[in-house]
């Protein structure tokens, strides 16, 4: 039972060791950048959407407060 655990502990070390070999290999490297490129041209298109739904937003923001102001200048000269 001790040995099973101290092979364990090896074994996970030796595949840890190996495993930040091959994270920070020339190839690994390139897939990271090619990925993080992908990314950020995704996060810029999302970028002008958003941007795009703000404006939008602010004019039918706008529109709806001069249709509540045209009506409420009605409701002003009709009551009177």
């Amino acid at each position: 039972m001790k040995f099973k655990g101290i092979g364990l502990f090896a074994l996970g070390t030796l595949f840890g060791l190996e495993g930040i070999k091959l994270l920070s290999s020339k190839d690994a490297k390139k897939v990271y950048t090619h990925c993080t490129a992908g990314v950020l041209r995704a996060k810029d298109c999302v970028m002008d959407q958003i941007t795009t739904l703000q404006e939008n937003c602010s004019d039918i923001y706008e529109e709806a407060k001069a249709i509540n102001e045209g009506r409420t200048g009605k409701e002003t000269i009709n009551e009177e």
